[in-house]
C-alpha cells in the first residue's frame, strides 16, 4: 500500500468540560482505497479540541480549546500521527469553536463563539508555533432568536485561498464580516453581508471557482447562496435560500462543504440525522437527496477522496460512506468506528 492511498486522520472530541466523553485528539490510520479507518488512540490530551486545522506547509496541527477562557493549542505532527506539544495561547475570548491558517502559513485566525470575537495569532516561520495575539476584533449586535442571538457569536473564520482577506461568520448577528489583515497582523473591516434575520449563519463553504459561497443557516435550517459582487470584490450578493433538509422535524445544519471538483454540496443536518446532497449546476443549489448518517447529531463532515466521513457527536462514532462518483450520493458504509463525542474530522497525508 503506497503513501498515496494511506494517511493519518486526526479527530477532535469534546471532553468533560464541555459535557463530552472524550480525552482530546485521536489519530487514526486511513485507507483511501477501501475507506477503512483504524484508530490509533489518543495522541494529545487537551480540553475540548472541537475544531482542528493544519499548517499549509509545516507538519503542525492546531486545535481550539472550547472552554470559557479560550485557548488555541499547537503540536508538531509525526509520521505515525503522534503529536508533540508546541505551545498554548489565549484566544482572548470565550468558547473558541473554529480556527484556520492563512494560505501563506503566517497567521492563525480563531472564532470565539461565546464572546463574539475574532483573534489573530502570528505563526513562527520555522516551527509554526503560535505567538501572542496581534489583534482581537469584537462583533456587536444581536438577532431575533433571543435564546441563541442575544449577542454576537462568531462561528467560523475563512481566509482567502491567497492574499490577506478573511470572512468571519457570526451566528448571533446574522452577519458575514469581511476583513483584510495587514503585515502586523491587524484586521481592518472591509464590509459586511447581512444574512436573513434569524438564519443564524454557522459555516461557509467556498466553491473552487472563487465566485460562489454557500452558508449553513443553523437556526432556520437553510442553505444560503452568495456570489462575489463584481462592483465590490469584498462584497457578496445574495442569490437565494433553499431548505437544508426535506425531512420533517427540527433541523440544525452544522458543517457544509463543496466537493473538490465543485459539482456537489454536502450539508450535515443535526436533529434529523442526515447529510443532504445538492448539485451546483444552477444559480441555487439543487436538492438531490439526503442520506441518514445512522444517528441524529452529525456535527462535522469531511470529503476525503471518494469518501464522506461523518462525526456523530451524540452517537460516539465516526461513520465513513463511499461516494458514488457519478451521482455524488454517499452510499454504503465502509467503516463505523467507536469514538467518544467526536466533533471534527481532519484528513492529512503521511508525507506532509
Amino acid at each position: 500500500m503506497s503513501d498515496d492511498a494511506t494517511g493519518i486522520i486526526h479527530l477532535g472530541c469534546y471532553t468533560a468540560g464541555s459535557r463530552g466523553r472524550g480525552r482530546g485528539i485521536v489519530a487514526a490510520r486511513w485507507d483511501a482505497a477501501t475507506g477503512r479507518l483504524d484508530p490509533r488512540g489518543v495522541v494529545a490530551e487537551t480540553p475540548s479540541p472541537s475544531f482542528l486545522a493544519r499548517h499549509p506547509r509545516l507538519p503542525v496541527l492546531y486545535a481550539v480549546n472550547e472552554v470559557a477562557e479560550g485557548t488555541v493549542s499547537a503540536w508538531t505532527v509525526h509520521p505515525d500521527g503522534g503529536l508533540t506539544a508546541l505551545g498554548v495561547r489565549s484566544t482572548g475570548g470565550d468558547s473558541p469553536c473554529h480556527l484556520a491558517v492563512d494560505a501563506g502559513g503566517r497567521f492563525l485566525y480563531v472564532a470565539n463563539y461565546g464572546s463574539g470575537s475574532v483573534a489573530v495569532h502570528p505563526l513562527d516561520a520555522a516551527t509554526g508555533a503560535p505567538g501572542e495575539r496581534t489583534d482581537l476584533v469584537r462583533h456587536e449586535g444581536s438577532g431575533p432568536v433571543t435564546a441563541r442571538q442575544e449577542g454576537a457569536h462568531a462561528h467560523m473564520v475563512s481566509p482567502d485561498p491567497d492574499g490577506d482577506g478573511l470572512f468571519a461568520v457570526d451566528l448571533g448577528t446574522d452577519t458575514i464580516y469581511r476583513y483584510h489583515r495587514d503585515e502586523s497582523g491587524r484586521l481592518h473591516p472591509a464590509g459586511r453581508t447581512a444574512a436573513p434575520a434569524g438564519a443564524g449563519p454557522r459555516h461557509l463553504a467556498r466553491h473552487p471557482d472563487g465566485r460562489r459561497f454557500f452558508v449553513a443557516g443553523e437556526l432556520d435550517g437553510s442553505v444560503l447562496a452568495y456570489e462575489r459582487d463584481d462592483a465590490d470584490p469584498d462584497g457578496l450578493v445574495a442569490l437565494g435560500r433553499v431548505p437544508a433538509s426535506h425531512r420533517s422535524g427540527p433541523v440544525q445544519p452544522s458543517e457544509i462543504t463543496v466537493s473538490p471538483d465543485g459539482r456537489f454540496l454536502y450539508v450535515a443536518n443535526r436533529g434529523v440525522g442526515t447529510v443532504s446532497v445538492f448539485t451546483l449546476d444552477d444559480v441555487l443549489p439543487r436538492y438531490v437527496t439526503e442520506v441518514p448518517t445512522t444517528a441524529t447529531w452529525p456535527r462535522h463532515i469531511a470529503v476525503l477522496g471518494g469518501y464522506l466521513c461523518v462525526a456523530e457527536e451524540w452517537a460516539d462514532a465516526v461513520v465513513v460512506f463511499a461516494i458514488d462518483p457519478v451521482s455524488g450520493v454517499p452510499g454504503p458504509v465502509t467503516a463505523r468506528v467507536a469514538l467518544p463525542s467526536p466533533t471534527c474530522v481532519l484528513g492529512t497525508r503521511l508525507d506532509m
